[in-house]
């Protein structure tokens, strides 16, 4: 246990020597300014819209704060996956073809522990990083417009958890992979996931069979995206009528419920990951 807690404070100490995390707060924050510029323009523009219009049965403050809630979650996810790649894509390969790994994995700390270590980490701090942005958002939500998401909680465990699955698979990937390949990899994995996603919930909208069936299968095989879509599903879980069926229509209302069997399958999965990430590692020749 000592072993990890001080490999896990190296990779620390080292992003804070690359200023990796100086550079993720500055960014961050302007992230957060221009959302909250950005919602507070949406709401006023949309009771202006309201006052004007007849909007029947449609809550537009729900629509908005929904639609730029779930526009937020897209790009905390995307924020917390380059955080993820950038702190992952050469922990194995990378660092052994720098010569780094050599004295460290022999004595006294060993391959797996040195793995785990920087899954503990990594995934830490990442976890960490997701809830807070998306914890920041909602606030800042809230405040502009007056709406809250109908689950507070759930959302946020989910968002963090799809995070670690890709500190995982980027993980796993510098096993085998140089340090530009892996990060290559995993964000094509990731775009490609939400891709595929997308179309789903198309396939659902137009009851195309293929379309549904890919949206399934990547959500078995890739389920950070899953889980994402279903974080996404919870902030509107309680609203119904035809504000349900525009959210529906929005670029981020669609979203499908995954459900215990879902949020099981991810926790196996990481499993799955993490043995692959060690057996790989252990017959590495460094």
């Amino acid at each position: 246990m000592r072993a990890v807690r001080a490999i896990a404070g190296y990779a620390m100490r080292e992003s804070l020597r690359r200023k990796v995390f100086l550079i993720v707060l500055v960014l961050t924050i302007g992230f957060l300014a221009l959302y909250a510029l950005g919602a507070w323009k949406a709401f006023q523009d949309t009771r202006a819209f309201a006052s004007g219009t007849n909007t029947g049965n449609l809550d537009t403050r729900v629509l908005t704060g929904a639609t730029v809630l779930g526009l937020a979650m897209f790009a905390t996810l995307f924020l917390g996956v380059v955080l993820a790649v950038f702190l992952t894509l050469g922990v194995v390969r990378g660092d052994a073809e720098r010569g780094l790994l050599q004295p460290l994995v022999v004595r006294p700390v060993g391959r797996s522990t040195l793995l785990v270590a920087r899954f503990l980490a990594a995934g830490g701090v990442c976890g960490a990083y997701v809830a807070v942005v998306y914890a920041a958002t909602v606030v800042i939500t809230g405040l502009a417009g007056g709406w809250w998401p109908d689950r507070l909680v759930l959302p946020v465990l989910e968002l963090a958890g799809a995070i670690v699955l890709v500190v995982a698979l980027s993980l796993l990937g510098s096993v085998f992979l140089s340090a530009t390949a892996n990060g290559i990899a995993v964000f094509m994995l990731f775009g490609g996931g939400l891709v595929a996603g997308l179309l789903g919930q198309i396939g659902r909208a137009i009851h195309s069979h293929t379309l549904s069936s890919i949206g399934r299968i990547s959500s078995w095989a890739l389920p950070f995206e899953a889980l994402y879509q279903d974080g996404l599903h919870a902030i509107t879980e309680k609203t119904a009528g035809f504000t349900r069926f525009a959210l529906d229509l929005g670029p981020f209302g669609g979203a499908q419920v995954g459900g215990w069997g879902l949020r099981l399958w991810a926790v196996a999965y990481l499993g799955i990951v993490g043995v692959l990430a060690l057996a790989g590692f252990a017959r590495r020749d460094l």
